[in-house]
């Protein structure tokens, strides 16, 4: 199966909905990845905008 980014918070899904918002608008085009730890003292994070740990996208399509 072919992770898929949400397009709402750039969670990387490897399902049918986004195990963040639960969204279901995903996408295959997506390009870099980043594992988010501790959003809370990650600049990264806050710079992408992810509140909670998991792995994100760096630039969606």
């Amino acid at each position: 199966m072919v992770d898929r980014a949400c397009t709402k918070c750039r969670a990387i899904a490897d399902g049918q909905s986004c195990p963040l918002c639960s969204g279901t608008d995903l996408t295959k085009t997506w390009e870099g990845a980043i594992l988010v730890f501790n959003p809370e003292t990650s600049e990264v994070a806050k710079a992408i905008g992810a509140k909670a740990p998991g792995k994100y996208a760096l630039k969606i399509k």
